[in-house]
């Protein structure tokens, strides 16, 4: 009976897990989800960390730099927001330009400012991933860092990493001002 007991929870474990990682995709049990929505899934993760840093990191500390030769808060913020446009771009068929100059702070002169653009540029990949759709997603295009040819996926991947290597950066900003940055503090 004991056996048997534990069999029954294991198994309600198992149901549950799948339950849930089926939630998290949003597919349906046993249904793969497309590339095109892990592209998606992928990059509005990446939108949600660095937005709520946008939201949350004070504006009198938005100018701070660990070293004159970096890129303070601001610029840190809009330089992922440029290229993030680089994928928008790709994906709505504008000509996509070598890298550029990033933004001028004072443009952005604001933290609400700074927020609305890196939200927008996340909000308008997002938009343009969807209306791409699985088969616009698979697409090849001219990479617009490298010389080849790559799919609107994998560009889109690649854009959400070098956000990923900038939020990085934005975690030491936090953690030298002595302060823990929103996906590090304890979830209520």
């Amino acid at each position: 009976m004991r056996r048997t007991s534990w069999q029954v929870v294991l198994i309600i474990f198992l149901a549950l897990a799948a339950t849930a990682a089926q939630a998290q995709t949003g597919t349906a049990p046993g249904k793969k989800p497309k590339a095109s929505e892990e592209s998606l899934m992928a990059w509005n993760s990446m939108a949600r960390k660095i937005v709520e840093m946008a939201e949350d990191f004070p504006e009198d500390k938005y100018d701070y730099k660990p070293t004159p030769e970096v890129r303070s808060f601001r610029q840190m913020l809009l330089h992922v927001a440029a290229v993030n446009y680089f994928f928008t771009n790709a994906a709505e068929g504008r000509e996509v330009a070598p890298a550029e100059d990033d933004p001028a702070p004072e443009k952005y002169r604001t933290k609400a400012d700074a927020v609305r653009f890196v939200t927008q540029s996340f909000a308008d990949g997002a938009a343009a991933i969807q209306k791409k759709g699985p088969r616009g997603m698979g697409q090849y295009i001219k990479h617009p860092f490298a010389n080849r040819q790559t799919s609107l996926n994998n560009l889109c991947r690649d854009i959400v990493e070098h956000s990923g290597e900038h939020y990085g950066n934005l975690v030491v900003y936090y953690r030298l001002n002595k302060m823990v940055p929103p996906a590090s503090r304890p979830r209520k």
